[in-house]
């Protein structure tokens, strides 16, 4: 697995771990299923405490991302089909109203936005169907 971490982000490293994993499962690089690295050595590869990684495991085992059985480690859910209920929408909501107030205020227009927004969407849209 292939994790691009910038130690000198504002990002915390369990975010950008987390983050990263999530992005791979959108983009089909990483398949249900498939095992990740144990907590041990994905710290080791990216050169940081154990305790960081188990966070990011945790938190991706909370919510649904994962599965943690003790013979066989950590795997992307086999069963993954995640439902954008209403708190989710909600979470959702809330996130990216903090994104489009600073995106405003820097400037940046309705239609840039929704560009963006498009274009992103549509790239996973595109990764998956390959």
């Amino acid at each position: 697995m292939f994790l691009s971490i910038a130690f000198e982000s504002d990002i915390p490293l369990y975010q950008q771990i987390k983050n990263q994993i999530i992005t791979g499962i959108a983009q089909g690089k990483l398949k249900p299923g498939e095992s990740l690295p144990s907590v041990r050595q994905l710290a080791a590869d990216i050169g940081i405490n154990f305790h960081t990684v188990n966070k990011v495991y945790q938190q991706l085992k909370q919510e649904s991302w994962v599965v943690i059985h003790r013979k066989s480690g950590v795997i992307i859910n086999p069963d993954l089909n995640l439902q954008a209920n209403e708190p989710y929408r909600e979470s959702l909501k809330d996130t990216l109203e903090v994104l489009f107030a600073e995106a405003y205020l820097r400037g940046v227009t309705l239609e840039e936005s929704q560009q963006l927004l498009k274009t992103i969407y549509q790239s996973y849209v595109q990764e998956v169907s390959k």
